[in-house]
């Protein structure tokens, strides 16, 4: 039933309806939509927040945590870079340097990758940067590990190669010294005993009895076994690197030409054959074809004091025996 308002009319003992003024109306109508605005704008913002759904919200959970592993990912890799930059570093400035080998520079360990944006497939993700980031970072330590490695190879050859020189190198007396009566003459200019004139004497006597065992003073070959004149019963050594050895004035040889011999092996005896005044051997090391003295090389058999005694008294002879 329509609710309206009456007036009671005392004359005519009647009702009648009473009719709203104009400016109530409007009053009222205004009210109204004011009121319906209200609640239309609390509806539309309630309701135009999306409510997720349990699956989303465990992705969401999920992209989050991998947000979290991804940054702590990063963090691991840079460390691991720092200690590889300290290896690389040792690397440079002592076992390339140790072996002579050129150190790798800066830019060539640590160089960037060219050419097409291999990380363009991570624009799009909610994380790019981070996921980008671990990208480049891990592929730059795997280049720094392959070049790493390799120069570890490089070095690794150039040891077996230092270690194969050294056998080499002519390091040790050829005469023992519980074996030596004494060092007759030293390199340098001596008075020649038989020819009685000053001349060049190119390598160093040790005086010993006939049939004292002389020894490879390092790995090589045999190039020679022979008579040679002055020299007597002679021994020559190739021992490759530019280094050759020669023994002189021999009883007799335990080698032939062309034999490969190691360092320490007996290749003859103590003698006293060719220009010689008593029996010894005379020992010449030649370098590139240009004869050194020998008492540098000896540094496997004495001490250092013993090495300063050794060097002045070659210094001191002043007559050679051959």
């Amino acid at each position: 039933m329509e609710n309206k308002k009456y007036s009671y009319n005392p004359t005519t003992t009647s009702l009648k309806p009473l009719k709203p003024s104009k400016g109530k109306m409007f009053r009222n109508i205004a009210a109204f939509l004011i009121v319906t605005a209200f609640f239309g704008m609390i509806s539309g913002f309630v309701f135009s927040k999306k409510v997720n759904s349990p699956e989303e919200n465990t992705i969401a959970v999920e992209l989050e945590e991998m947000r979290i592993q991804y940054e702590l990912l990063n963090k691991k890799l840079k460390q691991s870079q720092e200690v590889l930059g300290q290896i690389e570093d040792r690397d440079n400035n002592i076992y390339r340097s140790y072996f002579e080998l050129d150190p790798i520079s800066e830019d060539v360990r640590k160089a960037g990758f060219g050419g097409v944006n291999r990380y363009a497939k991570f624009t799009d993700w909610k994380y790019a940067d981070i996921v980008t980031e671990v990208s480049k970072n891990i592929d730059v330590l795997n280049k720094q590990l392959v070049i790493q490695s390799k120069s570890l190879d490089d070095i690794v050859i150039s040891a077996k190669e230092k270690e194969k020189m050294l056998s080499h190198l002519p390091a040790i007396q050829p005469v023992a010294n519980k074996d030596l009566t004494r060092l007759a003459s030293g390199f340098g200019m001596r008075m020649h005993p038989i020819l009685k004139i000053g001349k060049m004497h190119a390598g160093t006597d040790f005086a010993a009895h006939v049939g004292t065992p002389i020894y490879a003073t390092g790995d090589g070959k045999v190039s020679m076994a022979e008579r040679q004149g002055g020299y007597g019963n002679v021994v020559k050594i190739n021992h490759g690197y530019g280094y050759e050895t020669l023994y002189a004035h021999m009883s007799k040889f335990k080698v032939r030409s062309g034999q490969s011999v190691k360092r320490g092996d007996v290749i003859g005896y103590v003698g006293n054959t060719g220009l010689s005044t008593g029996p010894h051997l005379h020992y010449e090391i030649h370098k590139d074809g240009t004869e050194i003295d020998p008492v540098s090389y000896f540094y496997q058999d004495i001490s250092p004091d013993e090495f300063k005694i050794l060097f002045d008294k070659s210094q001191q002879m002043s007559v050679s025996l051959d």
